[in-house]
């Protein structure tokens, strides 16, 4: 037999195999270049055939969320479309560090139960269902999870000595400071413009006073609050009609006021862990004997006795509600919104800020509980939806421009953001966020605007991290029966026909009724 029939018959008798790769931010060894390499030598070895690849790069394995590859692999295995008969795995670390065992144990068996094997590669023992693999298996993923705990306690430890020391950790400086890097001996270096991170890990950033402007704005805020009586939302009227912008560049609100009020970084303090969500677990507000603090870090831009003035009439605002007449205000939030948050709250008309809640109650959450409302599953949904807020007046300009362009006109309304193109169409953007169902698909869901009625809807679909555009459906309204729609990952031809990937087509819409007016003129020439 030649080597050449030899070689075809070895890749006959190959088992196939599929691999599953994940790197987070732990160490070089564990790259996925390197995870593949030690697998194929592995397949290699064992007569294995790799046919498929599922990557999760750069992604924690606490738990299964975000790690799409991971669930891809496990509903091919559940579904049945698989073709592959062994998982390649390079550690049971890989596979994941959850903080529960048996949840990674799980996952395994969902697999062993299709008749798929998992075989962990870089492990000294064979994955065969021995009594000495199970026991070796159970420490291994113990372990893997505890090496996460163990991380995140150094990492919590590090954070709260750097506050204690009177550095910045993470986030925007906000309205009226900035950020300045410093070297590890004091010496400032320059400021981070937003967005802009240090490079050098021994350099620090503290906050210091922003411009000018800036700052006379805040002392405004806190003049006209403290000895003027002024509430937040008049004060936002009059920074509006000035065409004062907060940091982020959007109108001011009676919520953007407040936070303004209650910050003790704008008196120079240092504080930290307001909010903590550990090992990817719920993120929980925690009471003020759990935060950490440097006093007077910073150079301050008011004076503690304006500052604490300022606290004095917040909380007083809530000493004429009763504790039920409190969670009854809360309870209507509750009603209208669908969910809570401090945002939420203090954009309540001359009601109790999120702040009275707190001095009330010790905690928001501790409020939540009381009249029944769990926010562990809202607080990526509000977040999610903020971000989506803040995308969309930038697709609105977005569209104009390019409408604009190739030579159309377009009007919008400015409560509703209805376009108005060429005279001749409307159209309305909306963004719609994915949202995971239980078997572990996304849903998007549409909801038309009954009352505004345009011409075209363009759902602007975002993908399955809602983290960027998916893509855009241009539905016309004769094919809109419902008040609302939801799509799926295949939807059809019947719907997937005015799928497209950019916004262009309603550009060459707007076009083409540039042309169409063109041509009547000619018409009535003739």
């Amino acid at each position: 037999m030649t080597t050449h029939e030899l070689s075809n018959r070895a890749a006959v008798t190959c088992t196939l195999a599929a691999e599953y790769v994940r790197m987070s931010t732990d160490h070089q060894q564990y790259s996925t270049a390197n995870q593949t390499q030690a697998i194929r030598e592995y397949a290699t070895r064992h007569g294995f055939s790799v046919e498929k690849t599922y990557l999760d790069s750069g992604k924690s394995g606490l738990t299964l969320d975000d790690r799409d590859s991971l669930k891809e692999l496990i509903e091919d295995v559940q579904n049945g479309n698989a073709t592959y008969s062994t998982i390649l795995v390079y550690d049971v670390s890989r596979w994941g560090r959850f903080q529960d065992a048996d949840e990674s144990a799980y996952y395994e068996y969902i697999c062993k139960r299709a008749g798929i094997s998992v075989r962990y590669c870089a492990e000294q023992f064979e994955n065969d269902g021995s009594p000495v693999s199970t026991i070796v298996k159970g420490v291994k993923r113990a372990m893997a999870g505890e090496y996460s705990r163990e991380l995140s306690v150094k990492v919590f430890a590090g954070q709260r000595r750097l506050i204690e020391l009177g550095y910045r950790q993470g986030g925007p400086a906000g309205f009226g400071l900035r950020r300045q890097l410093i070297d590890q001996n004091g010496v400032p270096k320059g400021e981070l413009v937003r967005g802009e991170h240090k490079s050098i890990q021994t350099d620090r950033i503290i906050l210091i006073p922003g411009p000018d402007e800036e700052i006379e704005t805040i002392r405004f805020i806190y003049d006209s609050f403290v000895h003027h009586a002024k509430p937040e939302r008049e004060i936002a009227t009059v920074l509006n009609d000035r065409r004062i912008l907060t940091d982020l560049g959007r109108p001011w609100s009676r919520a953007t006021v407040h936070q303004i009020l209650i910050n003790e970084k704008y008196v120079g303090n240092n504080v930290w862990n307001h909010c903590s969500c550990k090992l990817k677990g719920h993120r929980v507000h925690n009471p003020p004997e759990h935060w950490v603090r440097h006093d007077k870090a910073f150079d301050s831009i008011v004076d503690d006795e304006t500052f604490q003035a300022a606290q004095a009439i917040i909380n007083d605002r809530a000493k004429t509600y009763s504790d039920e007449e409190l969670l009854d205000l809360l309870r209507g939030l509750l009603e209208k919104h669908g969910y809570l948050s401090g945002i939420i709250i203090d954009e309540l008309e001359l009601g109790p800020s999120s702040s009275a809640y707190r001095s009330r109650f010790g905690s928001l959450i501790r409020a939540y509980e009381l009249i029944g409302f769990s926010p562990e599953r809202d607080y990526r949904y509000i977040e999610i939806n903020r971000a989506l807020r803040r995308m969309y007046p930038g697709l609105i300009e977005r569209a104009i421009r390019g409408i604009e362009e190739i030579g159309g006109t377009v009007e919008q309304n400015a409560e509703s953001d209805l376009l108005s193109v060429n005279d001749e169409f409307t159209t309305s953007l909306c963004l719609v966020r994915a949202q995971e169902t239980m078997a572990g698909s996304h849903r998007w869901k549409i909801r038309f605007d009954a009352g505004l009625r345009p011409d075209i809807t363009v759902a602007i679909r975002m993908n399955q991290m809602n983290s960027a555009i998916l893509d855009y459906y241009l539905l016309p309204r004769f094919e809109i029966e419902h008040s609302r729609a939801a799509l799926a990952e295949d939807n059809g031809l019947a719907l997937d026909a005015y799928r497209f990937d950019t916004l262009e087509m309603l550009f060459e819409l707007a076009a083409r009724s540039q042309l169409m007016e063109v041509s009547y003129g000619l018409g009535s020439i003739h």
